[in-house]
């Protein structure tokens, strides 16, 4: 999924591609959590689809419900999924920030291994000069 150590940098282009499909996870994971809460509601709370979409759209941004809701399976399932909500938003949070943040890290790791790469050079360098005086 992402280079090793050592592998060199992603080049800006396939870094935006990968950015790009990250993305795309993480609006696949809204849509279909968005869908199971309009289902959820359309079954347990009768609603009809455009009350159903705007509770599971409400929920799902942190809001909270519009309609006050009448039946007890109608209530467990909005607890639920409010809190299934706030995991998912963590989770695509992640999943936007996880390839911006390998490659500040994997920048940083290479450039530690250049830096130590030429102190070792500079270090035996000296030796070899030490040992032809």
């Amino acid at each position: 999924m992402f280079e090793h150590p050592h592998q060199q940098l992603l080049p800006r282009r396939a870094f935006i591609l990968r950015l790009g499909r990250f993305a795309g996870a993480a609006f696949l994971l809204i849509t279909a959590s968005w869908v199971i809460g309009i289902l959820g509601y359309r079954a347990l709370e009768g609603m009809s689809w455009i009350d159903a979409t705007l509770n599971a759209a409400m929920i799902l941004g942190g809001m909270g419900p519009v309609d006050p809701l009448h039946t007890d399976a109608g209530k467990l399932f909005a607890s639920f999924y409010a809190l299934f909500s706030g995991i998912l938003f963590l989770v695509v949070a992640s999943v936007l920030i996880a390839p911006i943040l390998h490659r500040f890290l994997h920048q940083f790791h290479l450039e530690a291994d250049k830096a130590e790469a030429e102190e070792e050079q500079e270090e035996d360098d000296a030796e070899q000069a030490d040992k032809a005086k």
